[in-house]
């Protein structure tokens, strides 16, 4: 444990009951007694404790326990989402390319890096359109890590998997080398993965018996990042929306219950009814507005009625300058939706969507890891004051919530400040 061990917690406390009241009382634009915090804060609360990024990673007990003690004198309203703090023995184990990571990779303390490739090739579309599963079985994942890379010899699933092929062609598949040494990094993974559930298990309950409550319990993406940043990159979504644009628009309405389902499932696993969306590609420095009308909203669109209407909340992370895109979501029913903002004409923001969505996020991380305590609550005051009139706000840093490079006391000196002038 660091120095901090010992310090009283920030602010009165409050019951797990309490603190869930007070989250959906702002998204649903009702005055709570208090503004709430909640933050996803990847690794903050780690290094917080102490803990390097590789440990957290690799150490899901030490994880465990420092996320524990970071919320205890904290003392935020949600535990920010502790999955985000990934498996790095399974990544490694699974020789994982599509991920760069603290203490296999990078350095003990950098951020974990996607890496964004063309996993699917601008002439797969059709491959990928006539059977998804297949293609991932057998295109997609051997790309991304190469416990998998046996699968790219198999042909078209459904050209052998029917009839006595089961016990001939599917059998001599699996018995050509390099399939028995896969299943065994598969099983040993499995048991990885099977200790990383666990603890988060443990982790979750251990929270709620304290009164926190997570702020989710899973994520999914809408249809055009799915694409854009899962499969083809940027630079080929970017030119295919130029050169063969109804064939991205058929891969996108074909993701849409996908990613539906995706949502609905992690639901039902956690019994969390808060998912998370993040939206990489839709921001104004991505595309112009004629093009998120055409190729980014009417997916995120049907993606948040759909949860809404199955009494999720859809927690969508508007990555970048959403001011131009407030028109659209404006659309939205009222209250329903808890959206995270990065950048974001505030004063724009009250016009347009003052009567449909709470405002989430808003402190710079430029302030949190450079700026003075002093002039973050002095920030935090003033943006509650520009929210007083409404209710809907909930207070946490810009971008990815708290970044790992905060100043410990920036964020103390926010969390105050919420507690000192955030009530109503």
């Amino acid at each position: 444990m660091s120095a901090r061990e010992g310090i009283k917690l920030i602010g009165t406390p409050s019951t797990y009951e309490a603190r869930e009241k007070r989250f959906y009382d702002a998204v649903s634009l009702t005055k709570p007694d208090r503004v709430p915090i909640a933050s996803f804060a990847v690794f903050f609360l780690t290094k917080y404790s102490g803990l390097t990024n590789a440990k957290a990673m690799y150490d899901y007990d030490k994880m465990a326990k420092a996320w524990k003690q970071s919320m205890q004198r904290l003392n935020w309203d949600m535990a920010p989402l502790h999955q985000s703090v990934f498996a790095g023995p399974v990544m490694e184990i699974t020789g994982l390319k599509a991920f760069k990571w603290p203490g296999y990779n990078l350095a003990d303390d950098a951020l974990y890096q996607y890496v964004e490739n063309e996993y699917m090739m601008a002439d797969e579309y059709d491959e990928f359109l006539t059977d998804p599963g297949s293609f991932t079985i057998r295109k997609a994942l051997p790309r991304m890590a190469s416990v998998f890379e046996p699968l790219a010899i198999l042909p078209a699933l459904p050209s052998f998997a029917f009839g006595y092929s089961i016990f001939t062609v599917v059998s001599t598949f699996v018995g050509i080398p390099g399939f028995p040494q896969m299943m065994e990094t598969l099983i040993k993974t499995g048991r990885e993965m099977n200790r990383y559930n666990a603890a988060q298990a443990r982790l979750v309950k251990d929270l709620a018996s304290m009164g926190f409550p997570c702020i989710t319990g899973g994520f999914t993406f809408t249809a055009f990042d799915w694409l854009c940043v899962l499969l083809r990159g940027l630079k080929g979504t970017m030119l295919d929306m130029f050169q063969q644009p109804n064939k991205v628009k058929a891969v996108i309405e074909r993701l849409i219950p996908y990613t539906i389902e995706q949502a609905v499932a992690v639901t039902q696993m956690t019994g969390n009814r808060r998912v998370m969306i993040p939206l990489w590609r839709g921001a104004a420095g991505f595309m112009s507005d004629k093009h998120f009308a055409e190729f980014y909203w009417p997916s995120l669109k049907q993606l948040l009625l759909a949860l809404i209407e199955q009494g999720i909340t859809p927690m969508p992370w508007f990555e970048g300058d959403y001011t131009p895109r407030l028109k659209y979501l404006a659309e939205l029913p009222r209250g329903k939706v808890a959206g995270h903002f990065d950048r974001v004409d505030k004063k724009k923001f009250k016009e347009i969507l003052g009567n449909v969505m709470c405002f989430w996020g808003d402190v710079p991380p430029q302030l949190l890891v450079t700026g003075t305590p002093e002039e973050v609550r002095d920030y935090v005051k003033g943006l509650i004051a520009f929210f007083s009139d409404r209710g809907g706000l909930i207070v946490d840093g810009a971008v990815e919530g708290i970044p790992a490079e905060a100043k410990p006391e920036n964020v103390e000196a926010m969390t105050e400040a919420v507690f000192e002038y955030g009530v109503y």
